[in-house]
């Protein structure tokens, strides 16, 4: 294939400045001047013919055509350096970045990672945790595990597993607790998600009382909360089974309702890679529910 003189470092700012969203952020990551991003990317602008950015009140983002030129770039600098690292008689190790629910991190995945870890010691598993709230493209990453319905603009999900929630308190609180009505005596921790109580009383059959605790958007935080005493938090009862078997939170009803499940998510338009195809089959093996993309 005959190659004009490609631009390499323009092409590298806009890589960056895509996936972060930001002219500063991509100055930050890449160590130069803002100014110096804006000049490559109005280099690259002009060497195309074409516009790559629009300036909006959402911020930065790429046009049609920024947006067909990313993938190609991420999937080619990510090529690059894998084969860079192949060099000199080093293992070729493929990086796999992903985000993390923290809630399903601690609670499910660290355990098991260790596994992962012996059975593909080819790839490198970089975790980063988040408080559900993640944008994939800007943070650096390839993947994310979250909490929701699915159904995320942009990107392509499959499920991991239902957890479903259920009332849980300190041990102490527990003994005051007969009914479902009884928990309108104590205090109610909330998550950001304002119709998870309410759900919950309706699959009790009984009225949901007001509402009033402190809104946490963690659920560790609200399970610590709990166990301190301070009232009760609707959790999902298979990431803090440990907080029970401990001793330190218990159940008192085993009324549970569903508030959406764990997906794995990844961007629609991004190449599935060797190590993203790996993960998701490893995953969906561990929680059966939906087969893994499949790499190309």
């Amino acid at each position: 294939m005959d190659r004009p003189d490609l631009p390499l470092n323009a092409l590298r700012v806009f890589e960056v400045a895509t996936r972060q969203g930001s002219f500063t952020k991509a100055a930050i990551e890449l160590r130069v001047t803002q100014a110096a991003v804006s000049h490559q990317i109005a280099r690259l602008e002009d060497l195309l013919g074409v516009t790559l950015f629009l300036r909006t009140s959402q911020g930065l983002l790429p046009t049609d055509e920024g947006r067909l030129l990313f993938p190609v770039l991420e999937h080619g600098f990510d090529a690059m350096a894998r084969a860079l690292d192949g060099l000199g008689g080093r293992r070729n190790i493929e990086v796999l970045k992903v985000g993390v629910n923290t809630t399903f991190a601690l609670g499910w995945l660290m355990p098991r990672l260790a596994a992962f870890r012996q059975a593909h010691p080819e790839i490198e598993i970089r975790i980063s945790t988040n408080n559900n709230r993640v944008e994939i493209l800007r943070e650096g990453l390839d993947m994310a595990i979250r909490f929701g319905t699915g159904g995320w603009s942009g990107h392509k999900a499959i499920g991991l597993m239902d957890t479903p929630l259920s009332p849980l308190c300190a041990p102490e609180l527990a003994t005051r607790l007969l009914h479902p009505a009884d928990l309108g005596q104590m205090t109610l921790l909330r998550s950001y998600r304002s119709a998870e109580w309410p759900g919950w009383f309706e699959a009790a059959g009984t009225s949901c009382p007001p509402v009033s605790g402190p809104v946490l958007d963690s659920s560790i935080a609200l399970a610590e909360l709990a166990a301190s005493g301070a009232g009760a938090a609707l959790l999902p009862i298979s990431m803090f089974d440990h907080y029970v078997t401990q001793g330190r939170l218990v159940q008192p009803f085993g009324i549970t309702v569903s508030a959406g499940r764990y997906y794995l998510a990844w961007p629609s338009d991004r190449p599935i890679t060797r190590a993203m195809s790996t993960f998701s089959r490893w995953l969906s093996g561990q929680s059966p529910e939906e087969t893994g993309p499949s790499s190309a």
